[in-house]
């Protein structure tokens, strides 16, 4: 017991090497620090990965995902389709402008929003007020006719069922916001993930794929929406403004020339990035796969390529999962719930007035979901050393 008591597992670890940090160093000797070649530099590295005709890099991808709610015209009183299991800044942003997300349940094996219950509520929505009331929350609405758009996200780096979500939105009319933070690298039916939509969306935090500490990148095939990004990010200033000329409302949300520098280097590094990521839960899959009480992470059919992000089990529903947590803890080895559903964050039970038990698929993901530590860095012996805790735990 002492040798387990000295185990110290990173939960998630930045893979950076001699690449990066002499990129980043060669930004400190030139005069860019903001909006300069860096930013294109690794602007041209998304483009050129996922085959997307303009890639705007912004600050977070929480200010992609604003920008593009921007960009689609949505606004206060709107209502737009997504979904209650994901990180919260997929809905806030909508927050930002006063639309009302309406939250749709989620496939069981995926996490991902469930396409047939989208069109269900997208139909519903646009019929009659009582076919509406069952999908809209019980208060803090403006009253619409019809949901103006959808966010769907590629939860854990699995791309989301986006041939049917499409045919929903074609059917009615909705542009479609494609949350691929989670998920650069992944593929749907053979198609690069950000590329299924309207927009996509991808982040670089830390224990995203590639990091630029903090980042994101907006892509799109559309040049006029491309234009107002870009304008977006940088205080609504448009093509053909001067310098203290601004068109639009537009915010800071430019990404600086040490963190695009950071980016493209990763970029190099990409395919072997993703490999070692794969390598890790190819590990934990084989650890698994014989403990009971223990369900891996599945990969859709319609997923080409998963991109992991992390790497969540689920618990059966009889384990006592903050008991696992603590006790995994006290071993040294970190565990996290992953996610806790939107719709039942305080602030959203306050504003809408959800309950527990409206969307049952999400609560239970939510309830059973253990995120164990996860990184390309991570060993066979660390792997093996986490699941040997786990097993002892339950």
């Amino acid at each position: 017991m002492d040798y387990l008591k000295k185990i110290n597992i990173p939960m998630s670890l930045p893979d950076i090497t001699d690449l990066e940090r002499d990129a980043v160093a060669a930004v400190m000797q030139t005069n860019y620090l903001s909006m300069g070649p860096k930013v294109t530099e690794f602007e041209s590295a998304i483009k050129s990965f996922t085959g997307a005709a303009h890639a705007v890099a912004v600050s977070s991808g929480t200010a992609g995902l604003h920008a593009c709610v921007r960009c689609a015209g949505w606004k206060d009183g709107d209502w737009v389709l997504t979904t209650p299991f994901s990180f919260v800044s997929s809905t806030n942003v909508l927050l930002y402008e006063r639309v009302t997300p309406i939250f749709v349940d989620v496939d069981p094996l995926t996490g991902n929003i469930d396409p047939g219950l989208l069109q269900e509520a997208a139909a519903d929505l646009a019929s009659s007020q009582t076919d509406a009331a069952k999908w809209l929350p019980k208060k803090g609405f403006t009253p619409q006719k019809q949901a103006k758009g959808i966010i769907a996200v590629d939860v854990f780096g699995q791309p989301a069922d986006y041939d049917l979500i499409q045919k929903t939105a074609e059917a009615f009319a909705m542009t479609v916001i494609e949350d691929s933070c989670e998920a650069l690298g992944a593929a749907y039916k053979g198609r690069q993930a950000g590329r299924l939509a309207d927009f996509g969306v991808f982040a670089f935090y830390p224990n995203k794929q590639i990091t630029t500490a903090e980042g994101g990148m907006v892509v799109t095939d559309d040049d006029r929406q491309a234009d107002l990004l870009r304008a977006f990010r940088n205080q609504g200033r448009a093509p053909g403004d001067t310098w203290l000329e601004h068109t639009y409302l537009g915010y800071n949300y430019r990404l600086d020339e040490l963190s695009a520098a950071l980016g493209a280097a990763q970029m190099q590094r990409i395919n072997e990035l993703m490999r070692m990521r794969q390598q890790v839960a190819d590990w934990y899959q084989a650890e698994l796969m014989d403990l009971p009480g223990v369900s891996c992470p599945q990969v859709s059919p319609t997923t080409t390529h998963n991109s992991w992000f992390v790497y969540v089990v689920r618990l059966d529903a009889q384990i006592d999962r903050k008991s696992v947590i603590d006790r995994l803890q006290a071993l040294g080895v970190p565990s996290r719930p992953y996610f806790s559903p939107i719709h039942l964050q305080p602030y959203m039970v306050e504003r809408f007035g959800y309950k527990k038990g409206q969307f049952p698929v999400t609560e239970d993901l939510g309830a059973r979901g253990l995120a164990l530590p996860f990184s390309g860095k991570m060993t066979r012996e660390q792997v093996e050393e986490t699941v040997s805790m786990l097993r002892q735990v339950l």
